[in-house]
């Protein structure tokens, strides 16, 4: 889903336009644009059409962002949302149960009393922006030191957060961009009111299963729709998306608005080196590890794997995604661009005399860089927070929900003890509301699970460091990974909602009072964790200015018309939906539901190609010629998952879940010969909603029929 890759036989099939050269601005189809400094010129020149301040701010305002990783936006005057559905599972996982598995089997709300509240789900919509860059800068002084200039700008920020946080009511993010070149405030308005109206099953969701992830032609119903509610009533909503039932047509322009979580295109040869030679080596790693683990386990039961599936189909995914971006980082071809974009930079740089000085910050970056190698076993294993598909879930040793809790709850109250300023930034006040949301969730924990995923990381712990590591001793207290895992688990009573309502609460010398095993250990390890966080910010202090730099010479030699990196903010692609050639053989745009029920035959209807029993039953009600899932040359990477695809009117589409195999280069490079986002048609959703799931009320709204 989303994640790229691009085998080196097809690297000479393909334009690539970000590595050729520094001081243009993106051609073809390129960008993720940001809201307030959309490609206008782009736009007009090469489709003449120039969207208008209205048109753009209606679309900002009916996209929508999930925390647990993925986009969507607003389709009804009443607060419909519409995502994908691997962006919904973790809710469908958490409102399900060993009677009812709504992320297996589907589920579909016909009247708003029978909608399921979410435990921890908060949507984000972007309602302005402001660019506080000078503000931020000029609370770091010359002659400071690292730990000084992190204090300074964290205080920076943290003001600017409150501030505007106290004076609009809105959520308030201070957004790095540039990787420190430039810093936008972004105000969101949020809801935490969020409940499950219609999700397929993740068989329709998912069709084809891993052999089809990130191939075309695709045949996935992709979709999980919400409804966002406000003091218990569904929420008005003036900025919605109006509904096209048609879908686009091939060569059509059409937009994506959407989160897009990361890109590296702008990260010096040193960075991307250790990127390719450890960082991503070392998630492969993981992955791997957690997805042999979770499929072995789910394979004893089905509530095992009822239990597993949305964890298991993460890591399954994110295994993909990362094996992708290193084939593309180890291609001779496209590593010899990345280098010659580098060069011509900084030639560039070092013939003006003006900016000669910033050829420095790439030495600085590359000590750095050897720095944070020297830190990040300790940081990765205790600290490191890594948010992606399935969430946060603690640290790589102490892999889990409980012990997520035991460490919110320990770090929240030592934390509001510190001028807000001085807060690691996920315990600021600007965040307090995403904070409870996330510690006082009503998620299911089953012991048996959290034991499985504890003990594994656990060893994985022991086997980095060694079974002798004092550390690693002190956290096993004299038992195996198994048994120290079992103690934690079935000891603590952080398991009760009500237990950590009545905690969070406390102050630090009533919390260090209260003798669970998970608090416990989550005290234990806190004073090695923040020294391994408080090295780690030194050094990212480091990069921070000298990428400032950087970015500031090159915004001298080309302007401020090109796009930052992906930070999981709201942007702005571009493209035309369109097939592409591949071996020989011309793809089109467009897949069809003759076509899904051709694969059925071809594979005997079984695994992971099997129809679910009522696709089978109501084959006869569909107009098989309606158009299922399309391709465009829309700049899109992870993140972007339920985004929107909207035409020049507007109008709703299509939603983006996935990109073909040529795409996974997308990190790093732009392409837009062969690289496709995947997208489901409207069409298709209004077909199968009627005729499948005899969903006729959830039409009538998304069309507003009278």
């Amino acid at each position: 889903m989303l994640i790229p890759f691009l085998s080196p036989q097809k690297l000479s099939a393909i334009t690539i336009t970000c590595l050729t050269g520094f001081a243009t601005v993106a051609i073809a189809d390129e960008g993720m644009w940001l809201f307030n400094a959309p490609p206008l010129k782009q736009l007009k020149g090469k489709y003449n059409f120039e969207p208008t301040p209205q048109w753009l701010e209606h679309l900002q305002k009916a996209s929508v962002r999930f925390n647990s990783g993925g986009s969507g936006s607003f389709i009804s005057a009443n607060g419909l949302v519409i995502t994908n559905h691997h962006v919904g599972a973790d809710a469908l996982q958490m409102a399900s149960s060993e009677q009812h598995n709504y992320l297996k089997d589907g589920f579909y709300a016909k009247t708003n009393a029978e909608e399921i509240k979410c435990s921890e789900l908060e949507l984000n919509v972007l309602v302005s922006t402001e660019d506080v860059t000078a503000r931020v800068n000029v609370a770091v002084k010359a002659g400071m030191s690292s730990d000084e200039a992190t204090k300074a700008r964290g205080n920076a920020i943290a003001a600017i957060e409150k501030e505007s946080k106290e004076k609009t009511g809105l959520r308030s993010d201070v957004i790095t961009l540039y990787q420190g070149g430039a810093y936008h405030l972004y105000r969101y308005k949020r809801y935490d009111d969020v409940r499950i109206v219609f999700a397929p099953e993740q068989q329709m969701a998912f069709y084809g299963g891993d052999p089809d992830n990130f191939e075309y032609p695709r045949f996935d119903l992709d979709i999980c729709i919400f409804r966002a509610y406000e003091n218990g009533k569904p929420a008005k909503i003036d900025n919605y998306l109006k509904w096209n039932s048609r879908g686009p047509s091939d060569g059509e322009l059409t937009f994506v608005s959407g989160s897009p979580g990361r890109t590296d295109r702008q990260l010096t040869v040193d960075e991307l080196t250790d990127t390719r030679d450890r960082d991503v080596p070392n998630l492969l790693r993981m992955f791997n590890r957690r997805e042999v683990l979770l499929a072995a386990w789910g394979q004893r039961s089905f509530e095992n794997a009822r239990r597993a599936r949305d964890d298991f189909f993460g890591d399954q995914n994110n295994r993909k995604r990362y094996d992708g971006y290193l084939a593309a980082l180890l291609d001779p071809e496209i590593w010899t661009l990345i280098e010659q974009r580098e060069k011509k930079l900084r030639d560039a740089i070092s013939r003006d005399p003006k900016l000669g000085s910033a050829i420095s910050a790439y030495d600085r970056i590359k000590k750095a860089q050897a720095e944070l190698v020297k830190i990040a076993p300790r940081y990765d294993y205790l600290e490191q927070e890594r948010r992606s598909t399935v969430g946060y879930r603690g640290p790589r040793a102490l892999y889990g929900s409980l012990f997520k809790y035991a460490r919110l709850l320990t770090r929240a109250i030592d934390e509001r003890a510190k001028p807000n300023g001085e807060r690691i930034p996920a315990f600021r006040d600007s965040a307090k509301e995403s904070l409870e949301l996330e510690l006082f969730s009503t998620e299911p924990v089953y012991d048996d699970y959290e034991i499985l995923r504890l003990t594994d990381s656990l060893t994985d712990f022991a086997e980095k460091f060694g079974a002798e590591n004092p550390l690693v001793k002190q956290i096993l207290g004299g038992k195996s990974p198994r048994g120290r895992a079992r103690e934690l688990v079935t000891g603590t009573k952080l398991k009760d909602v009500a237990i950590r309502k009545e905690l969070y609460r406390k102050d630090a010398a009533a919390l260090q009072a209260t003798h669970d095993p998970l608090l416990d250990l989550a005290r234990m390890i806190d004073g090695p964790a923040r020294e391994a966080r408080k090295a780690h910010e030194a050094q990212e202090e480091t990069m921070k200015q000298a990428y400032a730099e950087i970015a500031n010479a090159r915004f001298a030699l080309e302007g401020t018309s090109n796009y930052p990196d992906a930070t999981f903010t709201l942007r702005l692609s571009y493209g035309t939906v369109g097939g592409y050639e591949q071996d020989g053989k011309q793809i089109p745009a467009f897949t069809d539901f003759d076509g899904l029920y051709q694969r059925s035959a071809e594979h005997e209807n079984k695994p992971p190609f099997d129809l679910p029993q009522r696709w089978i039953d109501k084959k006869s009600n569909l107009n098989l010629s309606t158009h299922f899932n399309f391709v465009s040359d829309a700049d899109i990477i992870g993140g972007n998952s339920g985004s929107p695809v909207v035409n020049k009117a507007g109008e709703f589409v299509g939603i983006i879940f996935d990109g073909n195999i040529q795409s996974l280069v997308l990190d790093c490079i732009f392409s837009d010969k062969q690289a496709r986002a995947v997208s489901v048609n409207s069409a298709a959703i209004t077909e199968a909603l009627r005729k499948i799931y005899d969903a006729n009320a959830l039409v009538d709204e998304l069309t507003a029929a009278k």
